[in-house]
C-alpha cells in the first residue's frame, strides 16, 4: 500500500522529522532529596534546624545575580501577578520590538510552588533530620536566544534545592543550523513551512548532539544559578517533557484541506484503545487503569486530534493549513520501553526490555522510538485515506494460496473468527516482542495444533514472517498495512456506506 506521502507526492513539498518541544529538569545530586541534604548539612557541620539560615544567603545570591544580568542586558525584571497570563505571549511581544539576535531577551518572575525541606526531630529515635515539604518561592524565567538552540528559557527558583527547568524547541535549533549551512527556509512559529533542501535538513536534524546540549545546559546553570559554585556541585539533567514531530509540508493550503478533513473525520471514530497502544508500541492488558482515549478540539490555528495513553500521546493537526503534523509526546519518558543493560540486585547486568531512563542521554534511543510511533500512525492514516488501495491488498490475502501442493484458504474480514485473529495480531505487545504459538493460545480459543496451522496460513499469505532458528514470528509490513486497511473497511467505511445506501 502506498503511503499518504507517495500518493500526494506532487502536492507535497517535503517531509521533515525532528524534535519539537523539549523540557529538561536539572537537579543537584546529593541535595535533591531530604536524606541527601541532611547528610550535606551534617558533613559541613551545619545544624539541621539552621536549614533556613543556610538557604537564605543562597536565595539572595540568586536574586542579586538576576538583577545584575537584567541590568547588563538593559531589560527589567517583570513580575507576573496573574497566573492566567501566558508567558509565551509576553515574550512574543518583546521579540517583536527587540528582534531575534542572540542574548538575554527578557526576565519574568513569579511566585510559584517549589520543593523544600523541613527540619524535624524524632522524639522516639532522637534523630534530627530534614523532611521533604513544599511551599512557594520566587522563580525567575530567563528567556534568551542562544546561538545554537535559538529561543530558550531557564526557570530558576530562589530556594534550595534549586531545581531548574530548561526549555528549547527543536525547530528553532534546526533553523539556526540551516542558517549556518546556508540552506534557505521559512519558519512560522515552530513550523518550517519551506525548506530549500529537505533531505539535507533531515540529515542535520538527525545529527542533534546530546553532548553539545549537555555542555550548553551546564553553561546556562553556571550563568543563571551561581549558587552551585558555592555548593560545590553540578547539575544532573533529566527529561521532563518531549515532543517529536513528523511534518508533511504541502505546497498549498487547498491541497492539504480536503485530505486532512477526510482523515480526521474518520480517525476520531475508528481509533480504539488497542490501536493507541499499538501506535505507542505498548502492551494493553486488562489490568491497565490509566487514562486512554481520543480527543478532538478546534483551536485558533485549526483542528487537532489527540490519542492518549497515560503520560504519552499521538497528536495530528494542521499547522497554518500547510503542514500536516504527526507528533508523539511524553510527559514521562519511562512510559516507553526498549532493550538495554539492566543492573540486577546482585550486581550482575543483563540485557532485557526495561523502561527508558530519564537522562538526557536517552534522547538518541527515544528518537528511534518516537519516529517508529509516528510512522505507525502515518501507516494508519494512509490506510484511511486510500480505501481503494487497501481493498486491493485485502483481496490478495482473501484468495486461497497453494504451498507444497497444499491449499490454504484466504482470510475473510467479514467473518468474526478471522476478525478476532486480525485484532489479536495487531495488539501492541506483538509490535515489540513478536509473537509465539503460546501467545496466540492465550489470546484465542485455539489449541496448539490449530495455532500452528494458523501461523502457517498467515505465513503463506505473507502476513507474518518467522524469525530464523526460533519459534517467534513478527508481523510483516504488508501484514500490518493490510490488517489495518481491512479492519478500517470493516469497522468504518462499510457501515457508513450501508447507512448511505439505506438513505
Amino acid at each position: 500500500m502506498s503511503s499518504l506521502v507517495d500518493r500526494y507526492h506532487d502536492e507535497i513539498a517535503g517531509v521533515l522529522s525532528c524534535w519539537d518541544r523539549v523540557v529538561v529538569q536539572g537537579t543537584l545530586p546529593g541535595l535533591s532529596y531530604a536524606a541527601g541534604m541532611t547528610s550535606y548539612l551534617n558533613a559541613h557541620r551545619i545544624r539541621i534546624f539552621d536549614y533556613a539560615r543556610f538557604a537564605q544567603p543562597l536565595r539572595e545570591q540568586v536574586r542579586r545575580n538576576a538583577e545584575e544580568l537584567a541590568e547588563q542586558a538593559g531589560v527589567e525584571i517583570e513580575f507576573m501577578r496573574k497566573s492566567s497570563l501566558r508567558k509565551e505571549a509576553r515574550i512574543k511581544e518583546v521579540l517583536r520590538r527587540r528582534g531575534d539576535h542572540p542574548g538575554l531577551v527578557h526576565v519574568l518572575s513569579a511566585m510559584e510552588a517549589c520543593a523544600s525541606y523541613q527540619p524535624w526531630h524524632d522524639k522516639r529515635t532522637h534523630e534530627t533530620f530534614l523532611k521533604p515539604t513544599s511551599g512557594k518561592c520566587l522563580h525567575y524565567y530567563f528567556y534568551f536566544i542562544d546561538e545554537q538552540l535559538g529561543l530558550c528559557y531557564l526557570r530558576v527558583p530562589t530556594w534550595c534545592p534549586f531545581r531548574l527547568q530548561f526549555y528549547f524547541n527543536g525547530h528553532n535549533w534546526l533553523a539556526r543550523q540551516l542558517d549556518r549551512a546556508g540552506i534557505g527556509y521559512s519558519l512560522l512559529d515552530n513550523a518550517l513551512v519551506e525548506i530549500d533542501d529537505f533531505e539535507a535538513a533531515q540529515q542535520i536534524a538527525d545529527g542533534f548532539s546530546i553532548r553539545s546540549l549537555h555542555r550548553a545546559l551546564d553553561r546556562f546553570a553556571r550563568r543563571y544559578c551561581p549558587v552551585i559554585r558555592q555548593l560545590g556541585v553540578g547539575y544532573h539533567w533529566s527529561l521532563m517533557q518531549v515532543e517529536y514531530a513528523t511534518d508533511i509540508v504541502f505546497r498549498r493550503q487547498r491541497d492539504l484541506a480536503p485530505v486532512y478533513e477526510a482523515i480526521t473525520r474518520t480517525a476520531i471514530h475508528t481509533v480504539k484503545a488497542e490501536h493507541v497502544a499499538t501506535f505507542l508500541g505498548r502492551k494493553l492488558t486488562g489490568n491497565y487503569r490509566d487514562e486512554l482515549g481520543n480527543d478532538f478540539s478546534t483551536r485558533i490555528e485549526g483542528t487537532r486530534i489527540r490519542h492518549h495513553m497515560g503520560p504519552a500521546a499521538i497528536k495530528m493537526y494542521d499547522k497554518f493549513r500547510l503542514v500536516l503534523r504527526i507528533e508523539t509526546t511524553a510527559n514521562n519518558v519511562s512510559f516507553f520501553k526498549h532493550h538495554r543493560k539492566v543492573e540486577q540486585r546482585d550486581g550482575t547486568t543483563v540485557y532485557k526490555l526495561a523502561p527508558l531512563k530519564k537522562s538526557i542521554y536517552s534522547l538518541g534511543d527515544l528518537q528511534q522510538i518516537l519516529v517508529a510511533a509516528n510512522r505507525r500512525y502515518l501507516d494508519f492514516i494512509s490506510a484511511i485515506d486510500d480505501p481503494t488501495e487497501g481493498n486491493k491488498i485485502v483481496s490478495k490475502i482473501c484468495e486461497p494460496k497453494i504451498d507444497n501442493y497444499r491449499a490454504y484458504k484466504g482470510f475473510n474480514f467479514f467473518a468474526a473468527d478471522d476478525q478476532r485473529i486480525f485484532e489479536t495480531l495487531l495488539r501492541g505487545e506483538h509490535n515489540i516482542h513478536g509473537l509465539r504459538n503460546a501467545d496466540l493460545r492465550r489470546q484465542l480459543p485455539l489449541n496448539a495444533g490449530q495455532v500452528s496451522r494458523l501461523l502457517k496460513r498467515l505465513r503463506v499469505h505473507g502476513l507474518v514472517k518467522r524469525i530464523g532458528r526460533t519459534y517467534k514470528y513478527y508481523i510483516t509490513a504488508l501484514g500490518r498495512r493490510a490488517l489495518l486497511a481491512g479492519l478500517r473497511i470493516r469497522q468504518a467505511l462499510l457501515p457508513r456506506l450501508l447507512l448511505t445506501a439505506n438513505g
